[in-house]
């Protein structure tokens, strides 16, 4: 990337018994989700962004800003971020209006890029504005955080397992919120998550971290499909793909989904034709033949080539990548299946599918 552009980060720090190391370049703009299980690194080093543990040597620039380098520390306060936790953490004696207006009260009136109207509209609570935090649910209080993070009119938004502390029917209220972010504003987002779904749903790009280092980072789509990824994902492993709604089928209640590769039915979820979302094909949930199959149930049928395999984590089992047209493509096989099909790098073959998630 250019020096003008991106997130550069370099931190080492070293505690009792654990060590943080990352050199990273990331993008300017979208949502980079910071991926890896419990004591990965992933809250360390957005601490590390955020200023909040200062690591000596350490450099930070966002988008040809510097925070962090040999001559410069800016202070958390003095770094232009909007922080979101799993806990809203509201001032309980105030009002939701009266929170809002701290958080702007934060930034210059010349340098302010969101109103808080449009943080009000953009997560949907303004019929919340005069009450107590006590008088919100679980989920009205994260979004009320987040509008509070936006008003300070942020540069780079961090955010911190912000649905870690939800239930699901709550993280599937505040999910679409944090889609309207991530299209309708120009602020880059580092979100952290142990959550494959979540970062399915979100993510441009990602950083897999182990062990306090970047073990893998890139494009979603690309890196989820790499075989030596060094995070395990075991049933979540899969695939997720840009694509379109290309015709809707009203009488099945299907809809035909157009990516770079060919087309998938899915569930019809009301999208008009034209619409992008994405959609999720996880590994279990294909399996390969030599030839098209007929007289199934299974709708979606393309061909395939194979790129490579891999053992996977139970010795029963392979892991195989496929290209689909232009499009990754994971499947996992028994190996005794494997052996059968002859499995073999650059050899065509025909992915059923038999289930398609349509994320987004």
């Amino acid at each position: 990337m250019n020096a003008g552009t991106g997130i550069q980060a370099r931190f080492r720090l070293d505690y009792s018994g654990f060590s943080l190391d990352v050199d990273l370049d990331l993008p300017g703009r979208g949502v980079t989700a910071l991926f890896g299980h419990s004591g990965s690194g992933k809250t360390t080093l957005l601490r590390a962004i955020a200023g909040l543990e200062r690591v000596a040597g350490g450099r930070l620039t966002v988008n040809g800003e510097t925070w962090q380098d040999a001559a410069v520390f800016r202070p958390t306060h003095r770094r232009p971020l909007g922080y979101v936790f799993q806990e809203a953490s509201l001032f309980p004696h105030l009002s939701v209006q009266a929170n809002l207006e701290y958080g702007q009260k934060r930034v210059d009136e010349s340098l302010r890029r969101v109103s808080l109207a449009q943080a009000v509209d953009m997560l949907n609570i303004g019929h919340l504005l005069t009450r107590k935090p006590a008088r919100l649910s679980g989920g009205e209080r994260q979004r009320v955080g987040i509008a509070r993070a936006l008003a300070t009119s942020p540069r780079l938004l961090l955010m911190d397992e912000p649905l870690a502390a939800l239930d699901h029917a709550l993280k599937q209220e505040i999910l679409p919120y944090l889609e309207r972010l991530h299209d309708e504003l120009d602020i880059p987002v580092l979100y952290v998550s142990h959550a494959p779904d979540e970062v399915a749903r979100l993510a441009d790009h990602i950083v897999v971290m182990e062990g306090g280092k970047a073990v893998a980072a890139g494009p979603l789509t690309d890196t989820l499909a790499r075989l030596d990824l060094p995070i395990k994902l075991g049933e979540d492993a899969g695939v997720v793909l840009d694509a379109v709604v290309a015709a809707r089928d009203e009488e099945w209640h299907l809809a035909h989904m157009e990516f770079a590769g060919g087309r998938l039915w899915v569930r019809d979820h009301g999208l008009p034709v034209g619409h992008a979302a994405r959609v999720r094909i996880l590994a279990r949930d294909v399996s390969l033949a030599r030839a098209p199959m007929t007289g199934t149930s299974i709708l979606n049928t393309l061909p395939a080539i194979v790129v490579d395999s891999v053992e996977d984590a139970h010795p029963a089992l392979t892991l195989v990548k496929l290209r689909v047209g232009e499009s990754p493509l994971l499947a996992r096989l028994t190996r005794r299946s494997a052996h059968a099909l002859e499995i073999a790098p650059g050899q065509l073959l025909y992915a059923q599918i038999k289930a398609v998630a349509l994320i987004g």
